[in-house]
C-alpha cells in the first residue's frame, strides 16, 4: 500500500493527529488507500523520500530539484496566515533567543550559526543564498563556528535556546505552526531576519502510484478546502486550500544553490 506522510511538518503530537485526519480524507476522498507513516516511525525524512511506495508525501523542493528520478507532483499548499499572501510560498526565517542582544541578523556575524542538514532550503540553501549579499572580498566568512548538521529544525531551536549557537534558519511555515499549536519554545526565540520566498513544500507520489490515482489524490487536495468537515482540521494546520504545481515552478531552489556555488560560498561559514 502506497504511504502518506506530514513528517516534515509533524512537529508536535497535535500537529501529527490534524495532518492524519486530514491524509486520510484525502486518501478517502480519492479512493486510494494510503498507509500512514507515524511521527513515531524511525525512518529519517531522506529516507522516506528515497522510498519507492510514496503516495502522498510532503517533501522538501530543494532534494525534489537535486533528483533526477523525481517524484511526481501532486499539489503544494497555501498557508493561511497573511504573510504568505495567499500564495503556495514560505520564507526562512533566522532565530535568535529571545533575551539575546542581537537585534539584526548582522549581529549574529562572527558567532556561532545552527542549522539541520545541507540538502534542507529552509534550514540551509535559503540561509546560504540570503547570506550572500552580507559577504564581501575582506569577509568571505561571515559566522566563526557552524553547528550542525542537527538533521532536523528542532534541534536547531533547542541549540538556539540553550545557547550553543547564536542564530538559526528555520521554516517559517513550521514556526507559524508551532505558535498555533501552543509550542512553548517559541516564548524564548524571535526573528530578526527572513529570507525572499521560496514554493511551499509539495506533495508528491512515486511513479508506481498509477497516473489515474495521482490525478484523484490531486483533485482531492484541491476540493479539501471545499469540505466542511475539514474547516477545522485546516484551521489547525494554517492551511487556506491546495494549488497545482509544475515541475518549472521548483527551479528556483536549483537557481539559488548555483548562485551560492558561483560566488565560492558552496558551504555556510
Amino acid at each position: 500500500m502506497p504511504v502518506a506522510s506530514a513528517r516534515m511538518y509533524c512537529w508536535a503530537p497535535s500537529l501529527t493527529a490534524a495532518w492524519h485526519r486530514l491524509l486520510a480524507w484525502v486518501s478517502t476522498r480519492a479512493e486510494v488507500p494510503l498507509e500512514m507513516l507515524d511521527r513515531g516511525d524511525a525512518l529519517p525524512l531522506d529516507d522516506i523520500w528515497q522510498r519507492e511506495d510514496l503516495g502522498c508525501v510532503f517533501m522538501c523542493g530543494y532534494p525534489w530539484a537535486m533528483r533526477r528520478d523525481r517524484p511526481h507532483l501532486l499539489a503544494s499548499p497555501v498557508p493561511s496566515p497573511p504573510r504568505y499572501g495567499g500564495r503556495p510560498v514560505y520564507f526562512t526565517d533566522f532565530i535568535v533567543r529571545d533575551d539575546s542582544p542581537h537585534v539584526r541578523l548582522e549581529d549574529t556575524f562572527g558567532g556561532c550559526l545552527a542549522y539541520s542538514t545541507e540538502h534542507s532550503h529552509s534550514g540551509y540553501n535559503a540561509a546560504r543564498f540570503h547570506l550572500l549579499a552580507h559577504r564581501t572580498p575582506a569577509r568571505p566568512t561571515l559566522y566563526a563556528r557552524v553547528l550542525g548538521p542537527l538533521q532536523r529544525q528542532i534541534p536547531v531551536i533547542d541549540a538556539v535556546i540553550d545557547g550553543r549557537a547564536d542564530v538559526g534558519p528555520i521554516d517559517s511555515y513550521a514556526l507559524d505552526l508551532l505558535r498555533r499549536h501552543g509550542d512553548a519554545r517559541l516564548r524564548r526565540i524571535r526573528v530578526v531576519a527572513t529570507t525572499a520566498p521560496a514554493p511551499s513544500a509539495p506533495l508528491v507520489a512515486s511513479p508506481v502510484l498509477d497516473a489515474g490515482s495521482r490525478e484523484r489524490l490531486t483533485a482531492a487536495l484541491l476540493d479539501a478546502h471545499h469540505a466542511p468537515e475539514l474547516a477545522q482540521t485546516l484551521a489547525e494546520l494554517l492551511l487556506a486550500r491546495f494549488v497545482r504545481v509544475v515541475e518549472a515552478d521548483l527551479d528556483v531552489f536549483l537557481q539559488r544553490a548555483r548562485a551560492a556555488e558561483a560566488a565560492g560560498y558552496a558551504a555556510l561559514a
